[in-house]
């Protein structure tokens, strides 16, 4: 652990950059965020925080320093893509047995790193501590120099053991890992006025590809995605852009406010999810590029993708008017997918805000309205409890609770990382449309609702209870479908959140 404190891990729990840090006191702002505490990790550690946040560069070499089942059981845990390069699907580790353990992994370490460079020959090689190594003391940051001495190239030491927090604070440890070592340290080969950063982009399932050909009509170039379809030498050569946009505030502010703090970049928060999201990114850009001709012409995109939007929309609008769900997710999404979600006519009676900042449950309860839930425990029977309170039509949450759903006999759609389909940008709008309305005009539900031939037919009947509305939840599953979940699942398992997004 006393790599760690090279970094000065109680520095980024307070981040003078956050709304809610600020308007504290002066006393509560110096203890900053809250410290982990037992159990604190079971939602995911700091180190498969520090992995998802930086595997998607990918044309490096990403090794894990530690059991193997560390490597194995972070593989592949969000659906980023690439247009080039694919080293980083590849697992890398040093597979560390009981004899490293008792004598030590550092020659382990340094072989690995040596043979992943000569076979592959990447730009870099990122390497990621865990608890085994951090707790048997090796002298992880010396070898990373050595290696990277032998073999002529960065070697990034990631120190973000699993039991230093949580997920969000690996996600800092490893934006604080590209400052220290990455930054600033290649130039770009040409710049333009109109280079940006996005921060907290990991294009899922490609989403990225939607938003770039939009900013592209601006003249906008993304110098650097992080980390998103990104390249080592693009990521190095981030102190260059003009602007940074922060696409998840709660994951990697830390990294924004550095960039500025280190390379006077000012940076501004937004989402890609839905019309009017996608509205105040546009504009936020021009606001930050302060450039009066490029505020014109995006007003005008604006208007004229907005105009070819509605056209596209009018039949699922026509669809989904008067649908009722219930949102549980995390991060960006769980109060820009509110906007987006009523965009097209539906109205979301509850969304989730666990791992939120308190900027963002302030936003959601601003778009929920007075009549609105904000969900704080996410334990599959509370989730069930809510949509039959509410009367909702779809469940719209991540992948681990569709299994609540099914039982629930509710229809629902998969936003978190997990899920093959984009949803960003204009495109990803009517994606998103699209997907509602095939998850709610399913005929299965009709039929898993309806009274077994066996069964008393009668509406009125116990077997016929039914929540009126679009949808709505079978309340006879619901509560055995609750009991079933409080006696299975706890919270940290089933609220899968993508602190993304």
């Amino acid at each position: 652990m006393a790599a760690l404190t090279k970094i000065d891990a109680a520095a980024l729990f307070d981040e003078p950059a956050c709304d809610h840090n600020r308007a504290k006191d002066p006393k509560a702002r110096k203890t900053g965020c809250s410290r982990p505490k037992p159990g604190g990790t079971s939602g995911g550690c700091a180190f498969d925080g520090a992995m998802i946040t930086l595997v998607p560069i990918a044309d490096v070499a990403h090794v894990v320093h530690g059991p193997i089942a560390c490597a194995g059981n972070s593989w592949d845990g969000r659906g980023s893509l690439s247009s080039g390069p694919t080293l980083y699907r590849r697992g890398f580790s040093t597979d560390l047995g009981e004899q490293d353990v008792v004598f030590g992994g550092e020659q382990r370490l340094y072989d690995t790193i040596v043979e992943a460079a000569r076979r592959h020959r990447p730009p870099a090689v990122f390497v990621y501590s865990t608890c085994v190594t951090a707790m048997i003391g090796d002298d992880f940051d010396a070898v990373c120099a050595a290696a990277a001495t032998a073999t002529g190239i960065p070697v990034v030491p990631v120190n973000a053991p699993g039991f230093a927090g949580s997920k969000n604070f690996g996600n800092r440890l490893a934006g604080q890992a590209l400052l220290e070592h990455v930054i600033g340290t290649v130039e770009p080969a040409f710049t333009t006025p109109y280079d940006v950063n996005l921060v907290g982009e990991y294009n899922i399932a490609g989403e990225l590809w939607d938003v770039t050909p939009v900013l592209a009509k601006l003249g906008i170039r993304v110098l650097a995605s992080i980390s998103g379809d990104a390249r080592y030498a693009d990521v190095a050569a981030a102190h260059r852009a003009k602007a940074t946009m922060v696409v998840c505030s709660r994951a990697l502010l830390s990294l924004a406010r550095g960039l500025q703090d280190r390379y006077g970049i000012p940076w501004f928060e937004g989402s890609f999810y839905g019309i009017r999201a996608m509205r105040d990114t546009l504009r936020g850009f021009a606001r930050l590029l302060d450039d009066k001709e490029l505020s014109w012409r995006a007003e005008e995109l604006i208007a004229a993708e907005e105009a070819a939007l509605a056209t596209a929309l009018a039949p699922y609008r026509e669809r989904l008017a008067g649908a009722r769900a219930v949102l549980y997710t995390g991060g960006v999404k769980s109060w820009s997918l509110v906007s987006a979600l009523q965009d097209l006519g539906v109205e979301v009676v509850a969304s989730g805000a666990t791992k939120s900042t308190e900027d963002d449950v302030e936003k959601i309860t601003e778009l929920l309205g007075p009549d609105g839930i904000v969900i704080r425990n996410g334990t599959p029977a509370e989730l069930l409890r809510v949509a039959a309170d509410t009367q909702a039509d779809i469940l719209i949450a991540g992948g681990r609770n569709q299994y609540t759903a099914l039982k629930g006999k509710l229809p629902f759609l998969d936003v978190n990382q997990e899920r093959h389909h984009a949803f960003a940008g204009y495109p990803g709008m009517i994606e998103f449309a699209r997907r509602l309305d095939l998850a709610l005009s399913s005929p299965v539900w009709e039929q898993v609702r309806a009274a077994a031939p066996w069964d008393d037919p009668d509406p009125a009947g116990p077997t016929g209870q039914r929540i009126a509305g679009l949808g709505g939840v079978d309340a006879t599953a619901a509560a055995d479908a609750a009991a079933d979940a409080d006696a299975a699942a706890d919270a940290d398992a089933d609220a899968d959140i993508d602190e993304v997004f």
